[in-house]
């Protein structure tokens, strides 16, 4: 009885501690930097420019390829065939695999010598050391959450209605965007503001493909490596609270639609 009783303590102390060790680093970060040198990096050109860049590749990597994600994640719930499990494991690769790695393959992909970067240039775009180019690393690296919490929002959509939907002669794309679509759209709205999330963190893909225009993490490393923690530090933290209030504001829309629908 009394380990039983002491259970809950321990998970809670070692739960404390996990917390903890996630909350420090930020705290003694944003301790560190005072509220000038906040306000002065808030108004530093190169710093707005960049930040506006990483949401705004991100958002269009997102809405984007989403037009894709979301019927793929469809078809993986609702479709069984023999190499399924290879599918959901390719979709879940960009996750694995180092993020260096995925900025050379991507940078393969998009290079005036691709199929994609011949057809870019043919129209004056090229993709290296654009903000397309930017898109794609991003979207490469978080789309698997997308389609993952997509497909399990589909998985939970019962077959029935749908079933009954095609008996009533619905057609199949009026069954998926009046009936599955909505009852799996909570999932999907999580989905995309993880991908949207991730995007904004990602560093690796993107240097490979563009250095220049940069997006705030590669700002960051390069403040860092050209003028120390000091002035990389404010940068950090300005970008933190960015993101964050993006965050907060895209996870509190999508509450307040949970709550409409329910």
């Amino acid at each position: 009885m009394n380990n039983k009783s002491h259970t809950p303590l321990i998970f809670i102390l070692l739960g404390g501690l996990i917390l903890l060790f996630i909350i420090s680093p930020l705290l003694g970060m944003f301790l560190a930097t005072t509220p000038a040198q906040l306000f002065e990096t808030s108004k530093d050109p190169e710093v707005v420019n960049s930040i506006w860049l990483t949401l705004w590749a991100s958002f269009m990597a997102t809405i984007v390829f989403a037009v894709g994600a979301i019927p793929l994640s469809y078809f993986l719930a609702r479709t069984n065939f023999r190499f399924k499990g290879i599918v959901n494991g390719i979709v879940d690769l960009p996750v694995v695999i180092p993020h260096s790695a995925a900025g050379i393959a991507i940078l393969g992909f998009v290079s005036r010598d691709s199929v994609l970067g011949k057809v870019g240039s043919s129209v004056g775009l090229n993709f290296v050391g654009h903000p397309a180019g930017i898109a794609i690393a991003m979207a490469f690296v978080s789309i698997p959450f997308l389609i993952n919490a997509a497909r399990d929002g589909f998985e939970n959509v019962p077959v029935r209605l749908e079933k009954t939907a095609l008996n009533l002669g619905a057609s199949p794309a009026r069954v998926f965007f009046t009936i599955s679509l909505p009852l799996a759209w909570k999932n999907i709205l999580s989905g995309l503001i993880m991908m949207f999330a991730r995007g904004l963190s990602e560093f690796g893909a993107v240097i490979i493909i563009a250095y220049h225009p940069m997006i705030t993490p590669i700002l960051i490393f390069e403040r860092f490596g050209a003028f120390g923690l000091k002035y990389a530090r404010p940068v950090s933290v300005v970008f933190i609270i960015v993101c964050l209030v993006f965050f907060v504001l895209l996870r509190s829309l999508a509450k307040e639609r949970k709550s409409t629908d329910a």
